[in-house]
């Protein structure tokens, strides 16, 4: 069953003079589907994941994208988290005053209230972060801390990883999260992406580099240029992609 369908997707920054950054993207992810979009800068990659998590920096001009059989545009970003969708940022923001396991109950609850469930208790939430986190390798004085404040970069993308893993997405949308991180951080960050995927789950990752590929391993792997998906192929692709460079590509 598809998860995700991207058809003819157009898009343009919101404001007069907005540039057409999207033109005519096609994608579809099925559940249990992990797919990999790689590109050279101003390419769309980022722009697309977004959108997708309802940012209002664009406008949609033409196209249209399913998630789970509904229109997704028709849908607040706040519905897009509440239902499934975690966008994991590249460059993680920092929340000072709010520490990182009262963030994350809040967040916990505030989804199960939408679709509907029993929220969660102090207690029983406790011990759910605390398994997570010992997965993931994270402190206990970590979860203590305001949100990523004082947080290196490959720890602010753990701390992502964990409130992804709490949040449970049906979609995870990871934008270039491997960016700054060294080898052992990109390793837990894989690690924790392959923890969370199941059959009923798809990821959807932006990356420049086969490095985070060779631990998180894609179904298919995308060349993005010019706004649009032009090249779709297995893991090899990205393999090809290193070797030959953009250039290949017309680019």
């Amino acid at each position: 069953m598809d998860l995700l369908n991207i058809e003819n997707l157009h898009a343009r920054v919101d404001n007069p003079d907005g540039q057409e950054i999207l033109k005519g993207l096609n994608l579809t992810i099925k559940k249990g589907e992990i797919h990999a979009i790689m590109g050279p800068n101003g390419t769309g990659k980022s722009t697309l994941t977004k959108i997708l998590a309802g940012s209002d920096e664009y406008e949609i001009t033409q196209g249209s994208v399913n998630y789970n059989g509904e229109d997704l545009l028709e849908k607040e970003a706040h519905e897009r988290a509440n239902e499934g969708i975690f966008l994991a940022f590249q460059y993680p923001v920092e929340i000072p005053g709010i520490a990182t396991s009262t963030f994350l109950r809040h967040a916990l609850n505030a989804k199960l209230r939408h679709n509907e469930k029993e929220e969660i208790d102090n207690l029983e939430f406790i011990k759910l972060l605390r398994q997570k986190a010992k997965t993931l390798k994270i402190s206990d004085e970590m979860l203590k801390r305001p949100v990523n404040v004082g947080f290196s970069g490959g720890e602010k993308k753990r701390m992502e990883t964990l409130q992804m893993s709490i949040l449970d997405p049906h979609l995870g949308l990871l934008d270039e999260t491997d960016s700054g991180l060294d080898i052992d951080a990109l390793r837990t960050v894989a690690e924790g992406v392959n923890y969370i995927h199941s059959k009923e789950k798809g990821f959807l990752i932006i990356t420049h580099y086969q490095r985070l590929l060779d631990y998180i391993k894609p179904d298919f792997v995308h060349i993005m240029v010019g706004g649009k998906i032009i090249k779709t192929g297995d893991y090899k692709l990205a393999i090809e992609l290193e070797e030959k460079g953009y250039q290949a590509y017309g680019v």
